[in-house]
């Protein structure tokens, strides 16, 4: 566990994660983490690489689908 101190960005506010945080979660300057909601609080995250890959296949399967789960919605 580490600890951090949120403290002023400009007008925000931010935390600064410590460098054995940063190599755990292997993201860098730049890089993107989501801040998940879960049933103990909630968890910092990098985003996962193959979740546009999914939600581009289920937008495609909605798609082709979509009277048949219109019907299944009833």
């Amino acid at each position: 566990m580490f600890k951090v101190k949120v403290t002023a960005v400009g007008n925000s506010m931010g935390i600064l994660l410590p460098r054995e945080a940063l190599a755990k979660l292997r993201v860098a300057k730049g890089d993107t983490l989501y801040l998940v909601e879960n049933q103990d609080g909630f968890s910092l995250t990098p985003f996962q690489e193959d979740f546009e890959d999914q939600m581009r296949a289920a937008e495609k399967v909605l798609k082709q689908y979509r009277n048949a789960l219109h019907e299944l919605a009833k």
